[in-house]
């Protein structure tokens, strides 16, 4: 079949595509890919592609979240998700296999090193644009738990690294408590929402922080 000049594909392979390929490719070029395939019958590719251009969509949305003056979760703000899925399926879902699945609330990606939070949706805090939550505090029993230290490492990894991702989780926390996994009830995450943030220390605290203003501020 002769292959179009503009694009960059040859004939698809299964064996040659991979999730993380596909990442490194825009969402037209990934459209072309999965036209490709269905032209030639390959539904293994297609369904790569089709995975892959949702993730599109979802880093678009996080994005347009994290931006100042987008909508973003709060206390009395959003507080409803429209597709919950399992937490450690989320994590799966961005490419990272959670340490403990009861108590690991992040986790480093292995594909590129990345670090991925789980934070609960009606504790962000939003003001005037910008949102922070707080991920780890000394003040705690649960900070020096198995699962509090490996928050604290993901946390000081976060700010090498300069950025994080973050997976909105619902259910109904206990109040004024930071251990994530000592919950009334857990609903799931939002697949379609990922958020992109930055981890600041603020004393002997490390928060979130994204929009127009830091932690610091």
């Amino acid at each position: 079949m002769p292959q179009s000049p503009q694009s960059p594909f040859k004939r698809p392979n299964a064996t040659e595509w991979t999730p993380e390929r596909l990442s490194r490719l825009s969402a037209q070029e990934i459209k072309q890919l999965r036209e490709n395939a269905e032209r030639l019958n390959e539904p293994a590719i297609v369904e790569l592609c089709s995975e892959a251009l949702a993730g599109k969509k979802s880093e678009r949305s996080a994005a347009r979240r994290a931006a100042p003056g987008g909508r973003t979760a709060s206390p009395r703000g959003r507080t409803k998700a429209r597709h919950l899925i399992a937490r450690t399926k989320a994590f799966e879902a961005r490419g990272v296999y959670l340490t403990d699945v009861r108590t690991s609330w992040g986790g480093v990606r292995k594909a590129d090193g990345a670090v991925v939070l789980a934070l609960w949706a009606t504790s962000v805090l939003s003001e005037d644009g910008s949102c922070r939550y707080l991920l780890w505090s000394p003040n705690t029993s649960w900070a020096e738990s198995a699962a509090g230290k490996e928050r604290l490492e993901h946390c000081k990894r976060a700010i090498e690294l300069g950025s994080a991702e973050g997976l909105l989780v619902y259910g109904e926390a206990l109040k004024d408590t930071i251990p994530e996994e000592k919950a009334h009830a857990v609903h799931g995450s939002d697949a379609e929402v990922v958020l992109g943030f930055k981890v600041e220390r603020v004393g002997a605290e490390y928060w979130a922080v994204w929009g127009k203003r830091t932690a610091a501020d």
